[in-house]
């Protein structure tokens, strides 16, 4: 029989910093010296829970980059590796700037490529990649801005069960394999008002820099929006999304907002 009172566990002591960006929060990690596995997804999962854990929408590893001032890594609170994220973007770029990794005009890899950032006043903004071949399904836009998004505009979208709703939508089989971010955008006069049940969190956030920036593009190209910037309001806060269409798509687009340090801590994984 095994002796289980002499067995021992190895423990790693991680220092991280908790952000949040209109709501949506992250974990950060400085993983420039390799303190942290990513393939790791157990532990990722167990530092996101809200209940035992730390408590966060994801996970932002914070690596080194040859050629440009850092690596960023975004893992969804279900411990996989996601596609790029926009508010988790903002808050690494202030991070940097904290830490002294970059200055207050910076560029980083993402999953989705290179991304300049920069911080005025209080506000960082990110510069997303170009968004192309957007498309109508069932009248309704589909754009990935660095991840997919499907955009429903509604009335009263506060009313919106975002968490059912958005469920039964994520997974349908009209959206591309692996399914796509729902929101739920609200026109009021030239701004908006956005909802957004996110993949991989598999429930609403509070906010989505990615989606917000999607919904505004598909409000300007379907006319419902004439004058850009575009603020947008969400359940955790204002941003601004500024851009130019380029015939069925947009380019030099900027997603404006806070960034916020919340806490700094550290934990034994």
């Amino acid at each position: 029989m095994p002796d289980i009172f002499n067995n021992t566990l190895t423990l790693r002591t991680i220092t991280f910093n908790k952000y949040q960006g209109t709501g949506n929060d992250f974990i950060i990690i400085d993983n420039r010296t390799l303190i942290f596995n990513p393939a790791d997804t157990a532990i990722i999962r167990a530092l996101c829970d809200r209940r035992t854990g730390i408590g966060a929408d994801g996970l932002i590893l914070i690596g080194r980059s040859d050629d440009h001032d850092f690596e960023m890594k975004y893992f969804n609170s279900d411990g996989l590796e996601s596609t790029m994220c926009g508010n988790g973007g903002r808050c690494a770029a202030d991070y940097a700037i904290r830490k002294g990794i970059a200055g207050v005009k910076l560029a980083f890899m993402a999953i989705d490529g290179l991304h300049k950032a920069e911080a005025e006043e209080g506000i960082i903004r990110l510069q997303m990649n170009d968004v192309s071949n957007t498309r109508l399904i069932r009248d309704n836009y589909f754009i990935d801005t660095g991840s997919p998004h499907y955009i429903l505009f509604r009335d009263n979208v506060m009313t919106i069960d975002v968490g059912m709703v958005g469920k039964e939508i994520r997974w349908a089989d009209y959206l591309p394999p692996g399914g796509a971010n729902v929101n739920f955008a609200e026109v009021k006069g030239n701004k908006l008002f956005v909802r957004t049940y996110e993949r991989g969190v598999e429930n609403e956030t509070l906010s989505c820099g990615t989606g917000v920036a999607a919904s505004a593009i598909a409000a300007a190209l379907s006319g419902q929006i004439v004058s850009i910037p575009v603020g947008v309001q969400t359940k955790g806060g204002d941003l601004t999304v500024s851009f130019r269409i380029e015939g069925d798509g947009a380019t030099e687009i900027w997603l404006s907002g806070p960034a916020t340090p919340v806490f700094k801590g550290e934990i034994d994984v």
